[in-house]
This record gives structure tokens, sequence and C-alpha cells, in this order.
């Protein structure tokens, strides 16, 4: 029978999807219905990366040795800590006979997975560097893709780096896409990878017509991001804090509020400030994976806000194309990914 889930690649749990596992076999000979890849680099999602990094102290040596000790130890990269992972570069190895990939791929393509690393079987053979500015890790190794699972040719026409940089956080954009219209006050909390990313993606949904907010502790990424047009107001806020977050979204509305406000923070407890920054009836969109669910939801209902939240999933149908036009599209955006993250 058809395995397209990854269910038999599950170490001691019956009926339990490979995410929610507690152990993959990532071991090999390789299943048709799976996709063999040779792993270049590892890009450890943001949230998990830091709590990592913070762990030891930011000892480099260290985080390899805590990186290669949970993906022994569980077959896939998933941070018991923040429950995320990240994604991969590498190169078709080897196509199953089942696998959907058979009519698209060859053995020799280089591949973005555009699914978790918490549900990927992952066998790391080499550590050849990290990354610590990056959220990056190069490695030698494989990986093992289910039928189910979404996946990118790297592009001809830019850095793998780059690509890798983008496609790790596709999703936001692609969904901001979908929920943002013209005429809404939209505050992105956050100007990181995703946030950078959304609000390009939200100033070319509204189309002229509305109000795009920026939120980050950093004062020099803010000023980066609205020299770039990337914005109508870049403030400068401790997003754990929710009710001063809340009185500068305030400040820059009239008291208004957000129509929509999209959290691509890196740290946990930002669930408040996205909740009080949102309009009574307004919208929130959770993309960050240090984001707490429960605290979102018990939070809401414990200072009475009606507000409609969405959890990013990371999939929208079309979302490695158009987050990788964005990049073509916008020569700052891409010239501020190329000096971040290249």
């Amino acid at each position: 029978m058809s395995d397209i889930y990854g269910l038999g690649r599950v170490v001691g749990e019956t009926g339990v999807l490979p995410q929610r596992a507690r152990r993959l076999d990532p071991g090999l000979p390789l299943r048709e219905d799976e996709l063999l890849v040779d792993v270049e680099s590892l890009n450890i999602d943001a949230a998990s990366f830091k709590q990592v990094k913070d762990s030891v102290g930011g000892d480099p040596a260290k985080m390899v040795e805590v990186i290669l000790g949970i993906i022994s130890e569980r077959g896939k990269m998933q941070n018991p800590v923040t429950g995320s992972g990240g994604m991969l570069i590498g190169r078709v190895q080897e196509i199953g006979s089942r696998h959907p990939a058979r009519a698209t791929l060859k053995p020799g393509d280089r591949v973005a997975t555009l699914v978790s690393l918490t549900l990927t079987p992952l066998v790391i053979r080499r550590v050849k560097a990290i990354q610590v500015g990056i959220d990056r890790v190069d490695v030698e190794g494989h990986a093992l893709l289910f039928s189910s699972g979404i996946y990118a040719k790297l592009p001809a026409d830019m850095p793998d780096t780059l690509a890798l940089a983008a496609l790790d956080v596709c999703g936001a954009p692609a969904l901001v896409a979908r929920y943002v219209k013209p005429g809404l006050t939209v505050a992105i909390l956050g100007a990181g990878k995703s946030g950078a990313l959304c609000l390009a993606q939200a100033r070319r949904s509204m189309a002229g017509q509305g109000r795009l907010l920026a939120l980050d502790i950093s004062a020099e990424a803010l000023g980066t991001l609205k020299g770039l047009g990337l914005c109508d107001a870049a403030l400068p806020v401790d997003a754990t804090k929710a009710v001063d977050v809340m009185q500068a979204v305030a400040g820059a509305t009239g008291g208004r509020l957000a129509d929509l406000v999209v959290n691509c923070a890196s740290v946990p407890n930002t669930e408040m400030a996205t909740i009080l920054s949102s309009r009574e009836g307004g919208t929130a969109i959770f993309f960050s994976m240090a984001t707490s669910f429960s605290g979102a939801a018990l939070g809401a209902e414990g200072v009475g806000k009606d507000v409609t939240m969405i959890v990013g999933n990371g999939y929208v149908p079309g979302h490695a194309d158009l987050t990788l036009e964005l990049l073509r599209s916008e020569p700052g955006l891409r010239a501020l990914f190329e000096k971040r993250y290249v």
C-alpha cells in the first residue's frame, strides 16, 4: 500500500504522523514513495536557532553539538524546546518508483524542501560549518522526502543562499497576499526575513491605499525597512511588552489600532502584543514558531478581545513562486536579503 505521509518511518508509535512522532527512522534503502536528497545545508528556523544559541551562550561548537544531538536522537531536526525545525537544500540522488517527483525532477537537480525538518527523516554525517548570522548549518548527509512533501527547484537566477533564505519563510508573504486588501491598516511585528517579505507583499497588495506599520526592537532594522519604502511608520518596540506595543500602534493609527497584525517575531511571549494591537473584530496571523497558541487563545479571552486568529501553516499554493518573484521585482528587498543572508 502507498505510504504518502511516511507513517512507516515512525519508530514505536502506531498511527502517529512523522511531525508528531518522537523518533523517525532515516535509514536506507529508499522506499518507493520517497525521494532521497543529498543534504548540503540546513536552514534552522529562527526561534529554534535562537533557543539553541542562547542555551550554550552563543558558542558555535556547542551549538553544533546540540543540533547533532537532536538529529541523532530523533532522526529529524525538531527542537524539543520550541517544537520547530526549519528546511534544507540539497541535490536529488534517487527518486522512488511511486514518488510524484518522477514527473518533474531528475537525479542531480538541486531542491529546497518546503516541508519542515520536524517531519523529515534526516542523517548528518558531518558538519562543515555553522553560520550563526544566518541560522544555517552546512552539512553532509541525506534526507527523505515523502510523496506528500512539497519542494522547489532552486532557481538559476539567484544564489542558493538567497533562495534558501526566502523559501524558508515563503508561506508568510503568500498568506499576507491572501488577507491584505487596499484600505487596511496592517502592522507587521518583526523585521527579520519573514517580516521584510510580509511588508513588501502587504505594500503591493494595498496598492497605495491604507497604512502599513513595521514594529521591531531594533531601531536599525526598522530604519533599513523604512529607507526601502516598505512601511509608512517604523515603531521601535519590545514585543514582549504588550501594552507598550498597543500604545505605540494606537498612537500611529489615531487610536483605531490595526485591522490586521502579522506576528513574525522570533521570541516567545509576543502573543498579547499581537492581540492588543488588533482592533475589535480585527485579524491576527501568527507566523512565529515561538508562539504559544494556547496562550494566544486564552489571552484574547482574558482581555475580552474579539480577534480572528490565524495560524500560518507555512503552505499556500504558489508560495515559492510568489516569494521568489518578490525578490526579483523588488531590488531594494533583494539587496537587503543579499546583505543579511548571503
